[in-house]
């Protein structure tokens, strides 16, 4: 070879993996002082919401499942298992608990472009936080979560693909995994060289498929994240190695997506003034469990049946023939007769028909008892669904318009643009609190849902956050066992 392709070879290898490296000393030089307050205002919501539906996800099934599976296994770490009294498990089994909880009602954050961006990250600090010999503060930790968080951001703006709703892979399993890794690496204080290999490491462990959407395995997706992301950086800190530019390349993480391409951090990280995505971008906090676009149809639904009562305060849902709503087109949440809580939270009829009943969705709209309510089965029996041309199927642009006809001709009509609790339109802070409150509430006692929702709102301040977690497990069983009279 001669010197000349010889020195094109060695510049295009250093080209290729600029976006790796880049990304890997932003993981290790991030500081405290790269933090701003809207930055912290919002990490700390996302957090206290996480916190919530976690609780709140410990009591479902596939919760029960998974921690059955898991208790199998031993280790000489342990960490906590939210909402359980004196149960821990190795710190990955319980990242990998944690993060099923979380996203096992789909009631956790959403993001633009699509993912989960909370449940992947949180619950694997958490977990690895209690192994630790010096218990990282609150400041510390709110740190490396906004790391996590900002890792998936930036990996997600490289595709335009990734900017619509999903159809091949759920995305918390790709960047949620990445962002897992990037988190830990921060909070083990990684060098820019080992934050690369956890990002090599966690990129082969990335990718689930979408067809396990409305199943009970959905959830896994998100623990797996969690997971799979603290174990690619403890690899990492044993010297594991993978590709140094997996970033960068098509048959790296680009993979996932048809239309990748990378860039790489700015170098502003040498001043203060860095510009977080989560600064530019909210999330959406969800105010029932189901998938983010239930939420337009919830809202337009309900604005319907208000019309209705105002003109008829005697409504009767028997006497409505056809409900249309025009909603994107995607097929995994276009469920006309859902059969399962799972499926009715991914299906636009479901939340639409619920809210047409009742005015609201809610969490015990997904109950037994309220699926399987006559009126609801013969309300779906007469809904179509619609796809309009100009109704594309993204979280920042779509919208859902609801029609319904009624016997004696009369017709309403609700379009919901934006709906409470959307990035555009967030959850007021009383509002988030009290989702977070009524969530907890049903594993913790009401000591320590205060106790958890003030020590969030001041974590920046906590010099333990070992704390919080002590919290997490302070559940109602284990009071209600103390407190019983012994024989």
């Amino acid at each position: 070879m001669s010197q000349v392709s010889s020195l094109c070879v060695r510049k295009d290898m250093m080209l290729h993996k600029a976006v790796t490296q880049s990304f890997g000393a932003a993981i290790s030089n991030w500081s405290p002082a790269h933090l701003n307050n809207t930055v912290v205002h919002r990490s700390k919501r996302m957090i206290l919401d996480t916190l919530g539906v976690g609780l709140l996800g410990s009591t479902t099934p596939v919760f029960s499942t998974a921690l059955q599976y898991s208790r199998r296994y031993k280790t000489q770490e342990s960490s906590s298992v939210w909402g359980q009294a004196g149960l821990s498990l190795p710190p990955q089994s319980a990242a990998f608990i944690n993060g099923i909880a979380v996203h096992s009602m789909d009631f956790d954050d959403t993001w633009h472009p699509a993912t989960h961006p909370s449940g992947a990250i949180l619950p694997a600090l958490l977990a690895l936080a209690e192994t630790l010999p010096q218990r990282p503060s609150g400041l510390e930790l709110l740190l490396a979560f906004n790391v996590g968080i900002e890792v998936q951001g930036r990996l997600m703006r490289f595709s335009r693909e990734a900017h619509h709703i999903p159809r091949r892979f759920h995305p918390p399993a790709v960047v949620g995994v990445m962002g897992s890794a990037a988190a830990t690496a921060k909070l083990l204080n990684l060098s820019p060289t080992q934050c690369v290999e956890a990002l090599a490491v966690a990129a082969s462990y990335a990718g689930a498929p979408m067809a396990n959407a409305a199943t009970q395995t959905k959830p896994l997706h998100v623990g797996n994240a969690a997971r799979q992301g603290l174990e690619a950086t403890q690899l990492a800190l044993l010297g594991l190695e993978g590709n140094k530019a997996i970033l960068d390349l098509p048959s790296g993480f680009g993979v996932f997506y048809g239309d990748y391409t990378p860039v790489e951090l700015a170098a502003e990280l040498q001043n203060t003034s860095y510009k977080w995505v989560l600064e530019e971008q909210d999330v959406a906090v969800k105010r029932f469990p189901a998938h983010l676009g239930m939420h337009w149809v919830a809202d337009a639904a309900a604005a319907v049946r208000a019309q209705l009562l105002l003109e008829k305060p005697t409504f009767n849902p028997s006497e409505v023939t056809r409900v249309t709503l025009k909603v994107p087109s995607s097929k995994y949440i276009n469920r006309p007769l859902p059969t399962t809580e799972h499926e009715a939270r991914h299906s636009f009829q479901f939340s639409g028909c619920s809210a047409l009943l009742d005015g609201h969705v809610s969490v015990d709209s997904f109950s037994g008892h309220q699926m399987e309510r006559k009126a609801l089965k013969e309300l779906l029996l007469r809904t179509r669904v619609e796809n309009p041309e100009d109704n594309v199927p993204n979280f920042n642009t779509m919208y859902c318009e609801v029609e319904v006809e009624m016997a004696d001709g009369q017709s309403c009509t609700a379009r919901c643009d934006t709906f409470y609790g959307h990035w555009r339109k967030p959850l007021s802070q009383e509002d988030l609190v009290g989702k977070f409150k009524a969530n907890a509430a049903t594993v913790l006692p009401l000591e320590a849902v205060e106790a958890v929702a003030n020590i969030v709102e001041n974590l920046e301040r906590i010099p333990d956050c070992s704390v919080l977690i002590s919290y997490l497990q302070t559940c109602k069983q284990m009071l209600q066992a103390v407190s019983a009279p012994h024989c």
